[in-house]
Parts: C-alpha cells; structure tokens; sequence
C-alpha cells in the first residue's frame, strides 16, 4: 500500500466510526424520547445541530493546531 492509501483508509474508518458514534450517541436517543413521528422526526433534525457543533468545534481546534504549530512545536 502507499501513503495516500493507508491515508484514505484511515481517513475511511475515521469516517465510518464518527458516523456510528453521531448515530449511536446522538440520533438513538433523540429518536426513542418521544413517542410521535413528528417529534422523533424533529428531534432527528435538531441532532444534526449537536452534531453541526460538534464538527464545527474539531475544525476550530484544528485550524488553531495549525495556526500555532510552530510555537507548539519550539
């Protein structure tokens, strides 16, 4: 395998397991709290919100990672 392979599978897996931890730990719940299809709907639409967030925060963190790299690094 090359190096961007091992990167795509990584980047793969990575992308497959956040996706089982949103629908795990996020969209289960919010589905089994109500009981009409309305409100399981919309609470389904609202945790897409936290999820939002959640992506939103792991680029901040990033860009601020590689913003001051070369800080951290000396």
């Amino acid at each position: 395998m090359s190096n961007a392979q091992v990167t795509y599978v990584v980047v793969g897996a990575c992308g497959v397991l956040a996706l089982a931890a949103y629908v795990v730990l996020l969209l289960v719940p919010a589905w089994t709290s109500y009981g009409r299809v309305w409100e399981r709907l919309g609470a389904a639409f609202l945790s897409l919100y936290v999820l939002v967030s959640f992506v939103g925060a792991g680029v901040a963190a990033g860009l601020g990672v590689a913003w001051f790299w070369d800080r951290i690094t000396s």
